[in-house]
């Protein structure tokens, strides 16, 4: 967010402020006439009215028609340029959060980018792995164990499809009807998320 630049007019008054501020021009002196001031600031006569102008509105100087303006307040001159530096912290802090809020932004955007990018990823690997196996390991005792693939009716009562079976550390891959099921071995099949379940009630029913 850009510093918001304050009225020309505006800014040689604060600085006509700090120099009674800091002693430089003397509570009682004449400032410039409006044709001067306009000359040493490089401003049109118009631009330098508005500056007294401001600093008569805010009791700093007054001003006698055809005299000029007389500094009457030290004080109220401070007062003027402690409200402007309060105003500029504010600009300041504004500035300071929208940057953080636009920070942060940025940070929701690349994280919601990568959150994509992940789920893309994670459908491009089920589509193209759509038979990776589940695995269920046979540990508790059951009535269906020493019988064949085809007598417990393995595809029909599960839904899934048995793609191995390993037996005291050896695998055997695409067994067949024939193939047995014993305690203590590991099966490998695939099919939805339900597979694991349903095997497991085929031996622990």
């Amino acid at each position: 967010m850009p510093t918001i630049k304050q009225p020309r007019y505006r800014r040689i008054a604060l600085r006509i402020a700090e120099q009674i501020s800091n002693g430089q021009l003397q509570v009682g002196k004449k400032i410039h006439a409006r044709s001067t001031l306009a000359t040493n600031y490089g401003v049109s006569s118009e631009t330098a009215r508005r500056a007294i102008s401001i600093l008569e509105d805010l009791g700093i100087v007054e001003t006698h028609h055809g005299s000029g303006a007389i500094i009457i307040s030290r004080d109220k001159a401070q007062e003027f340029i402690n409200s402007e530096s309060d105003a500029q912290n504010l600009q300041n802090l504004q500035t300071d959060l929208v940057k953080q809020i636009a920070n942060q932004e940025e940070g929701l955007a690349t994280l919601t980018q990568s959150l994509n990018a992940f789920i893309e990823q994670t459908q491009y690997y089920k589509k193209h792995n759509p038979f990776r196996p589940y695995e269920l390991k046979l540990t508790k005792d059951s009535p269906m164990f020493d019988k064949t693939v085809s007598e417990l009716n393995f595809w029909h009562r599960t839904g899934t499809t048995l793609v191995g079976i390993l037996h005291e550390n050896r695998l055997t891959l695409s067994p067949g009807p024939y193939a047995k099921i014993e305690k203590d071995d590991t099966l490998y099949f695939v099919g939805n998320e339900l597979s694991v379940q349903n095997v497991y009630n085929l031996f622990y029913e």
